[in-house]
């Protein structure tokens, strides 16, 4: 069985690949934490979960973007138009600079996620 990879792990992996991508992870992170109380991390599909009660959001790094994940982004009504997926649940923001993360109000749409994750109950 492999061991589970801490969140240290693989910011310290991301950042070998791509200091970019380590930055808007990071960057991201912090804004998660700094936003909201009691806020959980954990590994897993290859990014990092979120959950505040319940798991509201995740963020992942691919080659050319990272990517903010909502788990109920479908049911956000997506004041700001940068929401994009067409599946049963999941949303999606790509950032490719961290200077999109206010660009493309970050903050205000995580805010809306965990609305959505808690109302889902």
């Amino acid at each position: 069985m492999m061991a589970k990879q801490s969140v240290q792990e693989l910011l310290d992996d991301l950042r070998l690949v791509s200091s970019q991508n380590y930055d808007i992870v990071n960057t991201v992170r912090t804004l998660i934490m700094q936003a909201f109380d009691d806020v959980a991390e954990e590994v897993k599909y290859g990014g990092i979960l979120f959950s505040s009660g319940v798991q509201f959001a995740g963020v992942f790094a691919y080659k050319a973007h990272v990517s903010v994940e909502f788990r109920n982004g479908a049911s956000i009504n997506d004041p700001f138009g940068f929401l994009e997926g067409t599946g049963i649940g999941r949303r999606h923001i790509k950032l490719q600079s961290v200077s999109q993360i206010p660009d493309k109000q970050l903050a205000e749409y995580l805010a809306l996620a965990l609305k959505a994750s808690t109302e889902e109950r």
